[in-house]
């Protein structure tokens, strides 16, 4: 059996139907079948979006109000996720401008945890309101369901920490100079099998150490509504 489609490049390359209606194959000019992933298909249809923290050479400090180290209600970064929305985290990249150790043992940290269970209102805790962009910019007139905050100086009511999608700890040893010795920390989140995060949740986004860390940060994630995967 042999199957045929419609050779056609002059429609738009993603088109919707309503659910349950037949749709055409489509084929370029040489028979080749046209398809795109489900990722680059939701980007095309103004589902993708992102924020960064920090920018050029201006970083966020990590760790919590008044300290050096990661603590769970001063988070870097947070996408809340309210009810009746999904998101699907496929990037979320982290590199630290690492401060040298001082002593063995002097640690850094980066975490990538969900709570899976409550979104924090924006206003808890003192931070920075951050702008999500849309990754098809002819979609740029689009709100994002979600919020994103960063370099919280104040207390969050305390996330639960259900889900830890990645982390990095580096342990400085063996240090004979003080604050001479370096070490890369980055944490490039990019997984095969992406989560679907169902409202109300949120991603908290970490980092910091024995020493202040540092740091930038880029998310990038798929919206819909939670119908679509009920």
């Amino acid at each position: 059996m042999a199957l045929k489609g419609r050779v056609n490049q002059t429609i738009p390359y993603l088109s919707t139907e309503a659910e349950g209606e037949l749709q055409y194959l489509r084929l370029l000019k040489d028979g080749t079948l046209v398809s795109a992933d489900f990722k680059q298909a939701s980007i095309i249809e103004g589902r993708g979006w992102m924020v960064t923290v920090g920018a050029l050479s201006t970083p966020v400090t990590g760790g919590g109000a008044g300290s050096t180290i990661v603590d769970l209600d001063t988070p870097e970064l947070v996408i809340g996720v309210p009810s009746g929305t999904s998101i699907l985290p496929f990037k979320i990249d982290v590199e630290l401008m690492v401060t040298p150790g001082a002593a063995d043992d002097d640690e850094l940290d980066i975490l990538i945890a969900v709570d899976q269970d409550k979104m924090n209102a924006s206003s808890s805790g003192t931070s920075t309101g951050l702008t999500a962009y849309n990754l098809n910019t002819l979609k740029s007139g689009l709100s994002s369901n979600c919020y994103a905050n960063s370099a919280y100086s104040a207390t969050m009511t305390d996330p639960v920490l259900d889900l830890e999608l990645a982390h990095v700890t580096k342990i400085y040893e063996h240090l004979t100079t003080v604050a001479t010795l370096w070490v890369e920390a980055r944490l490039n989140y990019e997984p095969i099998t992406v989560p679907i995060i169902n409202g109300p949740a949120m991603i908290c986004i970490y980092w910091g150490g024995t020493k202040a860390q540092n740091g930038f940060c880029t998310a990038q994630w798929l919206e819909f509504p939670s119908s679509r995967f009920a």
